[in-house]
């Protein structure tokens, strides 16, 4: 399984963005898709994540209703809308394929693509 990240940049406190992740490779449908990120020294956080089976959606409480996580299987991607976007939201976004469900820690994804950067400034 490949992923690639994409569509980070620089959005004013307050904005809005919307990242995507191309999943591709075999079976790639069936797999969890989760979105972790990463701010300046700091450990790497699990923010969101869906489940390849039923498209059940789990997320972080930093993140819970300002962000949405859904996937186009058609297109074969996966996408987070960041609204009401914070200062604290800067951040390397990362996505990743998990063979298990809704998964929230790092050590469960086994497939990492590369992070796009979201910058929230004024």
């Amino acid at each position: 399984v490949q992923l690639q990240a994409s569509g980070g940049g620089l959005v004013q406190p307050g904005g809005s963005l919307r990242i995507s992740c191309v999943v591709s490779g075999k079976f790639s449908d069936d797999y969890t898709i989760g979105w972790f990120r990463q701010a300046p020294g700091k450990e790497r956080e699990w923010v969101s994540c869906i489940s390849g089976a039923f498209g059940s959606t789990f997320y972080a409480d930093s993140v819970k209703a300002r962000f949405t996580v859904s996937r186009d299987n058609a297109r074969n991607t996966v996408y987070l809308q960041m609204n009401s976007l914070q200062l604290e939201d800067t951040a390397i976004y990362y996505c990743a394929a998990s063979i298990f469900d809704g998964v929230t820690d790092r050590d469960s994804y086994a497939f990492w693509g590369q992070g796009t950067l979201v910058t929230v400034s004024s």
